[in-house]
């Protein structure tokens, strides 16, 4: 029988994006996808022969991950390890002038990452440093002579004798006691202690490394920092960084790129024309300008990034494309500072485009998938980058200019892959709240074939100002729901990134009406479609995606079970906890001005319409949705005589990241859905 809890509906678009062709063996399961390797951003060589990058692979008896430093070479041949050893090996820095491989790695003797140095076809490296408070974020200086490397250190304490022995001390005390005087508690899934964020410089001769950034009475920003932070000027005189000039960084971030000559301690802001953040700077090749990313709507941080250029001759800033309504990400300038290449967020996609300078002509180098960690070839000729999506995990490419082809350069997961049989990947669209376009991605089963129904598994993205691209999703792949025989889902709602600034800000000051509105119409569409049966229709989330699905749970819904993951269940509870606080856009003030937006869209006020199965599922070390919310949520159901389950992982953050703990969550997943929709795995294909 037609279901007819929702009418109406109109498909707009339906485009077929054909899988790669593989050998007929079997779906993709979560044991097979444990077995690919993933890869890490590559450091191109200055002549543009190899790509270095960190390889990982994980062990399933183990539960242990194994990552090793591997060159492949730029156009084509087979690539090999260099300065295997134990412990894992990240961040490969090339020097200027080719000669040296810098990296980070923790190996035996070491109490912290270290900066290695392995000579160009060499294989055995060299430790440069013994930071005690370790190193990461490191860059080279133009002189090939020293690198620059970020560490979190005791500002108050001169030597790094001293910090050392403050470490001892912290290891060895006798009291666990955390005390905070600000709301700067906890990120993610750490608590964060009383060091700062600065930056040092080492020659590749060693030594005791020299302060950059400590004594400026600015700090790198404490909840994220990286390479990215800074730059390094073309004479190495100079470094541009990004810190956080607010009064109260905890509550209020603000964002500015400041720049400081080597061996001052006066710092120049030179984004004090904008409130909001900036971030992430990039020195032209001449040295006379500095591009940076800028956000401009207070408490907003899906507010697209705009791409700023800094004219260091009259101190300006401008906009280099304010038509442009996408975020951008990963800029890198070409040797000749004539062109900047950077990543979109692009309606469900992430391509590759070249920015002409001065005057702004944008070409489009990429057409399907997903791209990141740009580096650019000698000459700015070609681009090395990873490229994925729904059917390919991270895979080392070739993007030529102007031919504005991508060629695949890595063979790591060629095996495993060949042996996949994958599902059909659609992007769709359809009519969601108000009419609007919303584009969504649909993954049949690997045998599906034309005019069947099969069971619907509605995915509801994170965030919310996240959108779903074409990507290879490790911790809820959509090709392993797929191979379960169902058609899964995955809309990018209203409030996800991609689809212009406006459709990102729409649901500030109310997170729930349209997403769900649109989460209900991608459901009925995909009915419509003949794709689902809607006797036999399941939904899950995590995160944002967990706080809708228990948003689903409290109103009109027509699935027979869900999972909420790492959910928001409680606004009121979950607002001053995530990160410990935060600031407010216009839009969300805070409950004790005006309730109404909490009163309205937390989810457990609902609690007496919930009926619907739920599995709930969330991690201890979750310091961005705190476990209260999951323990509340399943208490709730509980109490209520609501079919639930509850699964808890003490050593578990945010995400499920442990191999056997994720093949665990896989099969709950997996016997949940098939519970409640009363069929088992042998019977859940086609009805016509």
């Amino acid at each position: 029988m037609r279901a007819t809890w929702l009418g109406g509906l109109v498909g707009l678009l339906l485009i077929g994006v054909a899988a790669p062709a593989a050998a007929a063996a079997a779906p993709l399961t979560p044991e097979r996808m444990w077995e690919l390797v993933r890869l890490a951003a590559p450091a191109l060589s200055p002549d543009g022969v190899s790509a270095a990058l960190a390889v990982t692979r994980y062990d399933l008896k183990t539960d242990a991950a194994d990552t090793d430093l591997w060159l492949v070479p730029a156009a084509v041949g087979p690539g090999r390890k260099v300065a295997a050893a134990p412990g894992a090996e990240s961040e490969p820095a090339w020097s200027p002038d080719g000669r040296r491989l810098a990296f980070v790695a923790r190996r035996k003797g070491d109490d912290a990452p270290q900066i290695y140095l392995v000579e160009r076809g060499k294989d055995k490296a060299k430790r440069l440093t013994r930071v005690p408070t370790g190193v990461y974020g490191i860059r080279w200086f133009p002189d090939s002579a020293r690198l620059a490397f970020i560490s979190r250190v005791w500002p108050e304490l001169s030597t790094w004798g001293k910090q050392h022995q403050r470490l001892v001390l912290r290891k060895e005390r006798k009291v666990s006691a955390l005390v905070f005087d600000t709301a700067r508690t906890r990120y993610w899934d750490h608590w964060i202690d009383d060091r700062q964020a600065h930056l040092f410089w080492v020659g590749i001769d060693g030594g005791d490394p020299t302060t950059l950034t400590l004594g400026t009475g600015l700090e790198l920003p404490y909840r994220e920092n990286g390479a990215a932070s800074y730059a390094i000027s073309p004479k190495g005189d100079e470094i541009a960084f990004t810190a956080d000039s607010s009064l109260r960084p905890d509550l209020d971030s603000n964002l500015d790129v400041y720049l400081l000559r080597i061996g001052e301690k006066s710092a120049r802001n030179i984004t004090a024309d904008n409130t909001q953040s900036d971030f992430n700077p990039v020195f032209s090749p001449d040295g006379s300008s500095v591009v940076f990313g800028r956000q401009l709507i207070r408490g907003f941080y899906g507010d697209r990034t705009r791409l700023m250029l800094h004219d260091r001759a009259s101190g300006g800033n401008r906009d280099l494309a304010p038509g442009f309504d996408f975020s951008c990400g990963d800029w890198q300038f070409a040797p000749d500072g004539r062109r900047l290449f950077f990543i979109a967020d692009e309606r469900g996609h992430m391509p590759v485009y070249a920015m002409e300078l001065p005057g702004g002509a944008m070409t489009r180098l990429t057409a399907e998938g997903s791209h990141g960690a740009l580096a650019v070839g000698p000459g700015g000729a070609f681009l090395v980058a990873l490229r994925q999506g729904f059917s390919e995990p991270p895979t080392l490419v070739r993007v030529d200019v102007a031919a504005k082809t991508t060629g695949t350069i890595s063979t790591f997961n060629d095996a495993v892959l060949a042996e996949v049989r994958w599902g059909e990947v659609r992007s769709v669209t359809y009519a969601g709240a108000g009419g609007a376009p919303i584009q969504m991605w649909v993954v049949l089963p690997p045998d599906y074939q034309p005019g069947q129904r099969r069971p619907l598994m509605m995915l509801i993205h994170g965030g919310p100002h996240n959108a779903i691209t074409d990507m290879f999703q490790w911790r809820w792949n959509a090709q392993v729901f797929a191979g379960w025989g169902y058609v899964c889902a995955w809309p990018n709602f209203h409030g996800s990134s991609g689809f212009g600034n406006d459709f990102t800000a729409s649901i500030l000051g109310n997170w729930a009406d349209q997403p769900y509105e649109d989460v209900m119409r991608a459901t009925q569409w995909l009915v419509d479609q003949g794709l689902a049966d809607p006797d036999r229709m399941v939904a899950a989330g995590a995160s944002y995606g967990g706080y809708l699905a228990s948003v689903v749970l409290g109103r009109p819904n027509p699935y027979k079970a869900l999972v909420a993951h790492a959910a928001v269940y409680n606004l009121y509870t979950q607002y001053a906890s995530d990160y410990g606080a935060g600031e407010r856009a216009e839009a969300n003030p805070h409950f004790w001005v005006d309730e109404s937006v909490l009163r309205h869209t937390s989810p457990h006020l609902a609690a007496g319409s919930f009926k619907t199965p739920t599995l709930v599922v969330h991690g201890e070390r979750d310091h961005r949705v705190y476990p209260g919310n999951g323990l509340e949520l399943f208490q709730t159901l509980q109490t209520r005589g609501v079919p639930s389950r509850l699964i808890y992982f003490p050593d578990e953050n945010h995400w499920v990241l442990k191999p056997n703990n994720s093949l665990f969550w896989y099969d709950e997943v997996r016997r949940w859905f098939e519970k409640w929709l009363t069929v088992n795995s042998e019977q859940i294909g086609d009805r016509r």
